[in-house]
């Protein structure tokens, strides 16, 4: 039997960036789902999330038996890789040559040569990580596992594709019992009660967004309602957990089972309150009403921009008449809206992030978050502004939606840079808005969440 290690690396946001006081602390359900698929063959199975654990990327020099593991996976997005690379070549150090050491997450996927790169990693995996990891655990040869990338004889070999898991169901809960999971929190400012944890019930998304990249493809898999309330169970009984945040990429994608899934969350009533990410195209007058009546209180809209000339630039997919539609819906259903807004899209000027901020004030979102436009590696709009020279940088630690990586021919960085920096005090610091959070508050939690924002709001620079 082969131990395993899983690591989800630390993210330290830089102070200038608002998502260092307001950010969740979510479970790194890839790694988690892979532990527990590995469980079930019968592989020991350790998960370190350092970043929940308040870690540092220098840390795993102090851990003990870290030698005992044959293989080490480590699991990064594209702001995490510098401190991934510090995790490999720290481990590498300490435990002998025959231990592999295994990249995974979006950035391995999309980057797979530059992480081969890091001294010390044997294999890279790309997209779904729970088939593959298995095979490479079995000793399969190298060449006929799908979905890696290795070296051979001096040159990177990129295997074929692995195919998408297609029966979500099939696969085990996440591995909850190997985590930290009361060190976990939604984000401040989304959650009625605590406990809460963030879960997800899908993988894929119905947008062409050409901001995000598609590790899923083009496919879009739910698990089905009963898995999920299966999940919810375990959480509830187990933990105590008493806060979901549904994190799909657009939770209600599929009326039928969010419909499903309502019904079970009132049949069972167990008190669990919730919120989710949603597009404004993919919710409907009904579907809002049994979400509130069912314990949804909160629902996360990527508005991105109140320009329709931007939206199209970035393949949004809709109209702001369809957006004001769903707003009324939503707020006629009683559900609070969590409004994302991007600065610094391509067509960016000063005039459109000024409609944008006056839209987010029109609007009148419980909470609203600005976000700097990020165009990460693997998107198409990566693409596009590395073709036209528009990038500023490759310094994936910048790629932290509170940095400018974009020089665009209509806007200059320093002013999507001061517009991210004072959109947030505007917006907040209103009469108006102080007054109706005032209004709201019906508990001490809402209280103590309700100064922590104002604090990160006002305090980040």
């Amino acid at each position: 039997m082969k131990n395993v290690l899983l690591i989800n690396p630390p993210w330290h946001k830089e102070k200038d960036n608002i998502w260092s006081g307001i950010s969740s602390v979510n479970p790194p359900i890839g790694i988690a789902s892979i532990a527990s698929f590995l469980e079930g063959h019968a592989f020991k199975v350790a998960v370190l999330d350092m970043h929940a654990l308040k870690m540092h990327a220098r840390d795993p020099r102090g851990l003990p038996d870290i030698d005992r593991y044959a293989v080490i996976g480590i699991t990064c997005t594209t702001p995490l890789i510098a401190a991934a690379s510090e995790i490999v070549k720290i481990i590498r150090s300490i435990v002998p040559a025959h231990v592999k050491i295994i990249l995974g997450g979006v950035h391995p996927t999309v980057a797979p040569d530059e992480c081969l790169m890091i001294d010390g990693v044997d294999y890279v995996v790309r997209g779904e990580g729970e088939l593959t990891f298995l095979e490479i655990l079995q000793e399969r040869d190298p060449e006929n596992i799908l979905g890696i990338s290795r070296r051979e004889d001096g040159r990177i070999v990129h295997n074929p594709a692995r195919p998408y898991i297609t029966k979500l169901d099939d696969l085990p809960l996440p591995a909850y019992h190997l985590l930290p999971v009361h060190a976990y929190r939604p984000t401040l400012g989304a959650f009625k009660q605590l406990p809460g944890i963030g879960i997800i019930t899908s993988r894929g998304c119905p947008g062409r967004c050409t901001f995000c990249y598609r590790l899923f493809g083009s496919s879009l898999q739910f698990r089905s309602a009963d898995h999920v309330m299966e999940e919810i169970r375990l959480l509830h009984k187990e933990y105590d957990i008493r806060e979901i945040a549904f994190y799909d990429d657009t939770f209600t994608a599929s009326k039928k089972r969010v419909i499903q899934i309502c019904e079970m969350l009132l049949r069972e009533n167990m008190g669990i309150t919730w919120s989710c990410f949603a597009r404004t195209d993919f919710v409907d007058q009904e579907m809002l009403f049994m979400m509130k009546k069912a314990g949804c209180h909160q629902i996360m809209y990527g508005f991105e921009s109140a320009s329709e000339k931007i939206l199209q630039n970035i393949n949004k997919r809709t109209d702001l008449h369809k957006v004001l539609e769903a707003i009324a819906w939503t707020k006629h259903a009683k559900i609070d809206i969590r409004a994302a807004f991007m600065l610094g899209s391509p067509g960016e000027t000063e005039e459109t992030l000024e409609e944008t901020y006056r839209f987010a004030v029109k609007i009148d979102p419980e909470i609203v978050i600005f976000n700097v436009t990020t165009p990460y590696p693997g998107t198409e709009m990566f693409e596009w502004a590395k073709k036209n020279n528009y990038l500023l940088t490759e310094d994936w630690k910048q790629y932290d939606l509170a940095h400018p990586v974009m020089d665009l021919p209509t806007i200059s960085h320093e002013k999507v840079k001061e517009a991210y920096n004072t959109m947030h005090r505007r917006f907040y610091i209103r009469p108006r808005y102080i007054f109706k959070q005032i209004k709201m508050i019906t508990s001490w939690l809402q209280i103590k969440t309700a100064l922590r924002t104002a604090f990160s709001v006002i305090v980040f620079k």
